[in-house]
């Protein structure tokens, strides 16, 4: 006799006695073996079909672990006839009550619930039949494949979604890291050129004070800077050999005349500014009160 199985002996097609591993003796022709009892741990696989609570037909595979206890052999090999059949007939009982009221989303964040609700209604029910159940898994969940590559486009769509999302905040930042860089290097640029033009203006004005020196009055003076700077620019011009600028005119009398133009310009602004000075200094005359009388309004009206 194997070990972990139970032999059911019947006299005279009456039970007799449950034998187990061992040396056991019988009387031929008088007692029978009538079967045999696993006591093992088995496992039983059942697939189920069943529909969701958001109509979607999903496949189940419900894995059961049952076992015979030496006391009960009796009662699962008398009892029960085909323990696999009513094994199969619960699971599908429990999970088709289950699933239904979950959608799918439930289904698979909840199918311990569900593991546990087929193993209550096995033990109430198989306890009778001598049959343990040791645990029960939901090992498989397999929707319908158009509902699974529905879901799969949702999951890419949304994946999608936060690429897009993060490559716009990307594209966001990088403008405005360019804007700002824009906007200083504008800045530098300016304050660059304001230095440049300050310093020119000051370097002119110790050129006019060291002429001033040298007995040139600032008329003078002023025109030779502009005759200096006009033939610098020149220079630096021509030092170019790829240039096709061309200056007209660019005699040195162009020059003078320009100076000449400022001169009077500055001349003629000078001249304004007085006047409107004195402008200001003369007070303006109280305007004597009206007559109240019509008849003199009425004159005064003729006289106009």
């Amino acid at each position: 006799m194997k070990q972990q199985t139970a032999v059911i002996i019947e006299r005279f097609g009456k039970f007799l006695s449950i034998r187990h591993s061992g040396l056991q003796l019988k009387i031929p022709l008088i007692d029978r073996i009538a079967g045999r009892v696993n006591l093992k741990i088995q496992q039983l696989d059942v697939i189920i079909e069943t529909k969701t609570k958001d109509n979607v037909f999903v496949k189940l595979k419900v894995s059961v672990q049952f076992m015979v206890v030496k006391e009960t052999v009796y009662d699962a090999f008398y009892k029960l006839e085909y323990p696999h059949d009513q094994i199969t007939s619960y699971v599908f009982d429990v999970v088709r009550a289950e699933v239904p009221k979950l959608k799918l989303d439930d289904v698979f964040e909840r199918k311990d619930d569900i593991a546990v609700a087929v193993k209550r209604e096995l033990n109430e029910a198989m306890t009778t039949y001598g049959y343990t159940i040791i645990n029960t898994l939901v090992t498989d969940i397999d929707p319908d494949i158009q509902v699974k590559n529905a879901m799969n486009r949702i999951n890419a769509a949304d994946r999608e979604k936060t690429v897009a999302e993060f490559e716009a905040e990307a594209s966001r930042i990088r403008i405005v890291a360019k804007a700002k860089a824009e906007a200083e290097s504008k800045r530098l640029q300016g304050q660059g050129i304001a230095d440049q033009r300050r310093e020119i203006a000051r370097g002119l004005v110790e050129s006019v004070d060291v002429l001033n020196k040298v007995g040139i009055n600032s008329q003078e003076a002023s025109a030779l800077i502009v005759v200096t700077q006009h033939y610098d620019t020149l220079q630096a011009i021509g030092a170019d050999a790829n240039s096709n600028l061309i200056l007209l005119p660019n005699s040195p009398q162009a020059g003078s005349e320009m100076l000449n133009n400022m001169v009077a310009s500055f001349s003629a602004s000078n001249q304004v500014g007085e006047m409107m000075k004195k402008n200001k200094k003369v007070t303006p005359k109280k305007a004597e009160p009206k007559s109240e009388e019509p008849e003199n309004i009425s004159d005064e009206t003729d006289e106009i």
